[in-house]
């Protein structure tokens, strides 16, 4: 290990702990159980409950099915905003998500979850219609027919 004088004076200095801090409403959501092709959006709502702006530098989904968007600018201490995460639901089956945030917070990276249960949308139907037999055919002369 070579290090130069100047290399080790500033690793022995302590990381300045940020004044910043996130505290989230709720740290997952369940959607229970949704439409294939329905709403897979929620928002996760936080407050930066520090002492200096809190900046969130990095927003990423555990895959490419869950997409989230975050504020871009500094959140002043005691002021809220919102982490919107969209998951794709065309995918039909159970889901188990999270989406992990790093940022300037006491607390360097926070991980959110999103789960439920996307069911197939059932085929809809023009107009109700009552069933036929197959092979039915119309009575070719009702009026004559004898039981």
């Amino acid at each position: 290990a070579n290090l130069k004088a100047q290399d080790k004076a500033v690793s022995d200095q302590p990381k300045k702990e940020s004044l910043a801090e996130i505290t989230f409403e709720t740290l997952e959501h369940d959607f229970g159980t949704i439409q294939q092709g329905g709403n897979g959006v929620y928002e996760f709502k936080f407050t930066n409950t520090g002492k200096e702006p809190l900046i969130i530098n990095n927003a990423h989904g555990s895959c490419g099915c869950t997409v989230p968007e975050w504020p871009k600018e500094p959140i002043k201490p005691g002021t809220s905003s919102r982490i919107k995460v969209s998951y794709d639901t065309k995918r039909i089956g159970a889901f188990s998500k999270t989406v992990t945030l790093s940022s300037n917070a006491k607390t360097e990276t926070v991980t959110l979850s999103i789960k439920g249960l996307v069911k197939e949308t059932p085929k809809e139907e023009t107009m109700p219609f009552k069933k036929t037999e197959e092979g039915a055919t119309p009575l070719a002369n009702p009026g004559k027919v004898k039981f």
